[in-house]
């Protein structure tokens, strides 16, 4: 069983940056495909950014390939994601989510995510 606890988000304006972080409590974080989607208001959630179990190959959804960035570190059993250059449109509830490694690669679905954490860019 993981656990997920994202970070608190925050308001920002447009252009700023905010980092997010996901902390999972269970054995072998490192085996976990890990990613962070988000849910904006009357909207349905979207996938964001996907980071593999040993953190070599990462997926960015298209609107925010060169401002976002997914990161690891096994050590510390933490997800993050480096938002930059923020826009009003970002604006969402951003959750964290886990996948054991055997069982992401049958079906591509996460078993286990956070309460989600509610990012604001204002314009």
């Amino acid at each position: 069983q993981v656990q997920l606890v994202e970070s608190a988000g925050g308001l920002v304006q447009a252009g700023g940056s905010l980092r997010l972080s996901c902390a999972a409590s269970g054995p072998n974080f490192s085996h976990y495909v890990m990613a962070w989607f988000r849910q904006a208001p009357g909207k349905e959630r979207e996938f964001v950014a996907r980071i593999s179990w040993g953190g070599g190959s990462t997926v960015y959804e298209d609107s925010v390939k060169g401002r976002f960035t997914i990161s690891r570190d096994s050590a510390k059993s933490t997800l993050y994601l480096q938002m930059n250059s923020l826009k009003p449109e970002d604006t969402a509830v951003y959750y964290c989510a886990a996948a054991h490694l055997s069982s992401y690669s049958k079906s591509g679905q996460y078993d286990y995510w956070g309460q989600g954490t509610q990012v604001t860019v204002s314009s």
